[in-house]
């Protein structure tokens, strides 16, 4: 069975097949700037797993060989692309599932650039909903 996703607003929907061969939780600069958040979750499949079944992403050149494929109306980030060191491979914003849960984290990765606040979130205090006082 295919896992679907898409990008916030719907103008990019996609579903892959298959196994995912990891799901790594990338704390790189690039990632946290792109998508704007601490840490960026991302698994990985050969890249002809991939389908995508509604709308056209729109690319983006981040590094030299990286290119990031994501929603031009939203701005959701969807897909990671780097034919130079991972050729023929597709890594998928795991957060953009219809089921986010659908595939666990397997391994944090870039952690030489992981914000050092980051080591220590699970110390946090924790509410379920939006908290009345802060």
């Amino acid at each position: 069975m295919p896992i679907t996703g898409g990008c916030h607003c719907g103008a990019i929907r996609y579903e892959v097949r298959g196994e995912a061969l990891t799901h790594a939780l990338c704390h790189c600069t690039d990632c946290r700037r792109h998508a704007g958040a601490p840490m960026v979750g991302w698994t990985m499949y050969p890249a002809t797993a991939l389908k995508v079944t509604k709308g056209t992403p729109r690319v983006y050149s981040s590094s030299e060989n990286g290119r990031r494929h994501f929603c031009s109306d939203c701005g959701t980030g969807l897909f990671y692309v780097n034919d130079a060191v991972l050729a023929g491979l597709v890594d998928i914003q795991s957060a953009t599932y219809d089921d986010p849960t659908a595939v666990p984290p397997r391994v944090h990765i870039q952690t030489a650039e992981r914000l050092p606040w980051m080591t220590r979130l699970h110390e946090l205090p924790e509410f379920e909903r939006y908290p009345s006082q802060l």
